[in-house]
């Protein structure tokens, strides 16, 4: 009569623990989400560049491993910012100009060029 009123978490006479296997596989489950959560979160700035095809992608990675194994927030921080914004081009403008000019030069060349007769000419004409 007596082991009726006996609450369910107080260990069987067999030695069964319920609280102790449900604690164990509770404690192995919370573990395992919070690094499935943290390696997660870790991966964000790859995801973003990877999905906008982002020019600097290896350096979002690096910056991505380097805050997981350092655990410096800085690290993340700076790869997230790589990863959200497109630097801007300085050189293409640099080029279009380059380009242009070097299009002037060729057009005022392209008239006929005078013909100079070399040693080899001036002997098949003899």
């Amino acid at each position: 009569m007596a082991t009726g009123h006996i609450p369910s978490y107080v260990t069987q006479a067999d030695g069964s623990d319920f609280l102790l296997t449900f604690m164990f596989i509770f404690t192995v489950l919370v573990i395992v989400l919070i690094g499935v959560g943290y390696f997660t979160l870790h991966s964000i700035p790859e995801k973003l560049a990877h999905e906008s095809n982002h020019p600097q992608f290896q350096l979002v990675g690096i910056l991505a491993l380097l805050a997981l194994f350092t655990h410096n927030g800085l690290f993340w921080v700076a790869a997230v910012l790589v990863a959200g914004f497109q630097f801007p081009d300085v050189a293409a403008p640099l080029r279009a100009i380059a380009d242009a000019i070097r299009s002037l030069g060729t057009e005022r060349s392209e008239g006929p060029a005078p013909v100079q007769p070399t040693d080899h000419t001036a002997q098949q004409e003899q």
